[in-house]
């Protein structure tokens, strides 16, 4: 249940303060390598960022499950990776392609608030654009918890061999 998810990582919390170093220490020499050379230094930082994300995709379910440190959660990772990259490919982009579509309800208002101000209704185009915010950052909020379950469920297929129980059809 979740107070047992936040049990577990509350206990884990040195080895996930850990990670948050290091991913901050990767994210800052990415940042050097864009801005040193202009053109170049952005692919490059890009390519690097990608590989990064993907190699570390399921650091924090490591650090949390198997009790490991950053630096041996990041190579464990990086394994379980390998053996579920064409899941993780899916369902990331199911989520992408889902959320996408969700995140019109927040923009469409945002552009007829927008509308409704530039046309002199300011009081109509500023409710019209607050409901867009929020409804944009209520989407948010369920991609990000979107995405949490999909990564711990991809972990645990990976590194136990069967689906979880809520995922599995049968």
């Amino acid at each position: 249940n979740l107070g047992d998810g936040f049990s577990a990582a509350f206990a884990r919390l040195p080895q996930i303060a850990g990670w948050a170093l290091v991913a901050a220490t990767v994210g800052l020499v990415l940042k050097i390598i864009e801005s040193s050379s202009e053109r170049f230094g952005e692919i490059v930082a890009s390519l690097l960022g990608m590989a990064w994300s993907a190699i570390t995709y399921f650091v924090v379910p490591v650090i949390v499950v198997e009790r490991t440190g950053p630096i041996e959660a990041g190579k464990r990772s990086f394994e379980i990776l390998k053996r579920t990259w064409g899941e993780a490919l899916v369902a990331n982009f199911g989520i992408g392609f889902v959320i996408f579509f969700a995140s019109l309800i927040g923009i469409i208002p945002i552009i007829g608030g927008i509308a409704a101000i530039a046309a002199g209704q300011a009081a109509l185009g500023g409710i019209i654009l607050a409901f867009g915010i929020v409804a944009l950052l209520f989407i948010s909020l369920i991609s990000s918890a979107l995405n949490s379950i999909i990564v711990g469920a991809l972990y645990l297929y990976a590194a136990e061999g069967s689906v979880p129980q809520q995922f599995d059809d049968g």
